[in-house]
């Protein structure tokens, strides 16, 4: 038999459908959410435990190494270091944008973990292009000002 003019039986009553899901148990939604915080909250803990500031522990930024321009990530070490110990003014001065970023993850974590423990979907992050032009803009303009003198407040 060729196949080419073979008829389908819809009434046969074979289906190869799979079983819908089990339900996923409070503890199972959970756990990306509460694994990701963990290895962040784990992240923040070694930078708040070896200081950056003592040389010889993390690599310098190659970009300030051979230029001598601050990137928008230079000081981030530093401001995470201070933000483990609490020291909100400091971390602000190290690396204001860093800092944003820590409270930009902290709420998105907090939304996450709710919506699990509500059994909902995962919050989806999806931004538009034309804002991730504006974080880069933001971004630049950030990395400009802090290496010109009138703002030096922003370098770390």
């Amino acid at each position: 038999m060729s196949g080419e003019n073979q008829q389908v039986d819809a009434s046969s009553g074979s289906t190869d459908l799979a079983p819908p899901p089990a339900p996923v148990s409070r503890a199972g939604r959970l756990a990306r959410p509460a694994l990701t915080l963990t290895a962040a909250a784990a992240a923040l803990a070694y930078v708040g435990t070896v200081d950056p500031n003592d040389p010889g522990h993390y690599p310098v930024c190659p970009l300030f190494r051979l230029t001598g321009v601050l990137c928008p990530g230079c000081g981030g070490l530093r401001s995470a270091h201070a933000f483990a110990h609490g020291d909100l003014v400091t971390a602000v001065g190290a690396n204001a944008l860093a800092v944003a970023g820590y409270f930009f993850f902290a709420g998105f974590m907090i939304v996450w973990l709710v919506r699990a423990y509500r059994g909902a979907s995962a919050p989806r992050l999806v931004v538009r292009p034309s804002y991730w032009w504006g974080i880069g803009a933001v971004a630049v303009l950030f990395s400009v000002v802090r290496n010109l003198p009138m703002g030096a407040f922003l370098a770390p």
